[in-house]
């Protein structure tokens, strides 16, 4: 083909509209980015084969997607499988991804190792999450194994047990109605899905949590005693009983606290 005419979009003036003339005569017209232009040395009057036609024109594809990555990349740090993601869903190719990948690990505006790095330390700032959590998380934004474990390492022993500390604190303020074990249990399953080690959780409430006061702990029996009352009231005598002392001890309350509530609710059925 034969380069007839070269000139400047109106809409996008990095980008050059090039007029060429087919071999058989045929007019045809395509864009490319000005730095494409200057890699290739496109002129007036030059003459292109097929073969550099098509070098043209994957170079070309290969410059609009790293737009594509670096406007992705404008809003904040992003992992190199987040930008891979996104330009997969832009309809780009394994190889202009590729190409893409390189050019952007070459200018440093992706790294995984500090991408990592910087994650931790937001979240540590921001959230309360374990190291379990936060690991789940490197990974399904497809950080490297040996990346995930040397970020984690500033999540130290210190800082996880101050957000576990805070998650209690938090927790302990919207937990109403719950026995001393149901307390207990909330609290360690709390912490084990916010990402913290067992034994963690177990140390939390072992040495830092204060369990409800004996007021406390009546009103929760008695809580869920009525709750209960109004399930099984239809029953009568021993199974009444039964029922209601299953009940209330599943839910962690001793079996001398369990009779007392009944005893007082016979009284008050009584009266």
């Amino acid at each position: 083909m034969l380069i007839i005419k070269i000139e400047v979009q109106q809409e996008n003036r990095e980008r050059l509209m090039i007029h060429a003339l087919k071999e058989n005569g045929e007019r045809f017209s395509f864009s490319v980015d000005q730095n494409v232009l200057i890699e290739f040395r496109l002129k007036k009057g030059m003459e292109v084969d097929e073969f550099t036609f098509q070098e043209i024109v994957y170079a070309d594809e290969v410059k609009k997607a790293y737009q594509i990555a670096l406007h992705f990349l404008s809003y904040r740090m992003r992992s190199e499988q987040e930008v891979v993601n996104h330009l997969k869903k832009k309809g780009k190719t394994e190889a202009v991804i590729r190409d893409v990948l390189h050019e952007l690990r070459k200018h440093q505006y992706v790294n995984d190792e500090e991408f990592a790095q910087a994650y931790v330390q937001t979240q540590i700032k921001t959230t309360l999450k374990g190291p379990a959590v936060i690991r789940r998380e490197l990974e399904g934004l497809g950080i490297a194994e040996d990346l995930i474990e040397q970020s984690l390492l500033l999540l130290t022993e210190d800082r996880q047990l101050e957000a576990a500390k805070k998650l209690y604190e938090k927790a302990m303020k919207q937990t109403k109605h719950r026995s001393v074990y149901e307390w207990k249990q909330y609290i360690e399953q709390l912490l084990q899905r916010k990402g913290f080690p067992r034994w963690m959780a177990q140390k939390i409430t072992d040495e830092h949590a204060q369990a409800p006061d004996e007021a406390k702990e009546w009103e929760a029996l008695e809580h869920h005693a009525r709750k209960a009352h109004r399930r099984y009231q239809a029953y009568n005598g021993l199974i009444y009983e039964q029922k209601m002392k299953q009940a209330l001890y599943r839910k962690g309350f001793s079996l001398e606290k369990i009779n007392e509530m009944l005893n007082k609710l016979k009284e008050e059925e009584n009266q």
